[in-house]
């Protein structure tokens, strides 16, 4: 069996998603099997699909579902992984060459189960560092330790246990696609810690029609799943007050958002969430503003 599934989620990216395939077919480590989640594509993503499993380069798995957000298509994803370790390489982004090889590498000298995987770094095409590096003689950290405590910025690459990412599924609500991601890794973040590593395994590009570009019409159209993440965020036995102070003034705009009346008996740290009341307001009423003039 092979070491590594990279995976990764897609919805009507047929004219990008030919960068990962590329990338991956130069890799110089064959221990992968690529797993395509397509979320409903209506392009010809199926089509291009299946034109590239028949050249048999590399080995491609396919699975087609109605749409269900970002959070839904991972869903998928790890209920259908079967090796030992996976990572999300986006449709929009590429694997440097040799990045299979130095994760497959890493994992074999460092990995154990005292930990749940480890994090390298992503660079924007002219190879820069998104945000920051690691700091040196930091060999592992938790996930929220590496933003909250260690000063990182940028987005990660994470190779996760797959053992692990099956458990803390994203909870699926009626009308809505988007729940954070990081809710499963903060859950893992209670027993396990990352391994670090300051390698690029990614090389990212934010296209106009991505998820992180499109935000502010994220947090309007998924309130449910906004608050759910920011109430999991708050239950972090782990997070400074601050943070949790933070996570509390998005919960009270999300569920202003929802039109949630059972906001107050649903936070479970409720005097924060009553410090929080007023600028959680401001914040609804910010993104009223912001997402009327982007619709307009």
């Amino acid at each position: 069996m092979r070491t590594l599934t990279v995976f990764t989620p897609t919805y009507n990216r047929a004219y990008c998603l030919h960068l990962v395939y590329e990338s991956l077919v130069r890799q110089t480590s064959s221990d992968f099997e690529w797993l395509i989640i397509d979320d409903g594509s209506t392009d010809h993503t199926g089509e291009l699909v299946s034109l590239w499993m028949s050249e048999n380069r590399i080995p491609i798995r396919y699975h087609r579902q109605e749409n269900q957000g970002m959070h839904g298509a991972h869903n998928a994803a790890y209920e259908r992984i079967e090796t030992k370790l996976n990572v999300c390489i986006d449709s929009d982004d590429y694997m440097p060459d040799d990045a299979v090889e130095k994760i497959v590498d890493f994992w074999l000298r460092h990995g154990s189960d005292e930990v749940c995987g480890f994090a390298g770094l992503d660079c924007y095409k002219d190879g820069t560092i998104v945000g920051t590096r690691f700091p040196e003689g930091l060999h592992a950290s938790t996930l929220y330790d590496i933003y909250q405590r260690n000063g990182v910025t940028g987005d990660k690459k994470l190779v996760y246990r797959s053992e692990l990412t099956k458990q803390y599924p994203y909870p699926i609500f009626e009308g809505e696609k988007y729940v954070g991601l990081a809710y499963k890794y903060h859950m893992l973040d209670r027993k396990y810690k990352l391994l670090l590593m300051n390698e690029v395994l990614c090389v990212v590009e934010y296209l106009p029609d991505g998820s992180s570009r499109n935000m502010l019409k994220q947090y309007r159209k998924n309130p449910k799943g906004f608050a759910f993440y920011r109430r999991q965020l708050m239950l972090l036995p782990f997070a400074s007050r601050a943070f949790k102070f933070k996570q509390a003034v998005h919960y009270v705009s999300s569920s202003l958002l929802s039109r949630n009346a059972s906001w107050f008996r649903e936070t479970p740290a409720k005097f924060l969430t009553l410090m929080a009341l007023l600028p959680g307001l401001m914040l609804y009423i910010f993104i009223l503003r912001k997402t009327s003039i982007l619709k307009g």
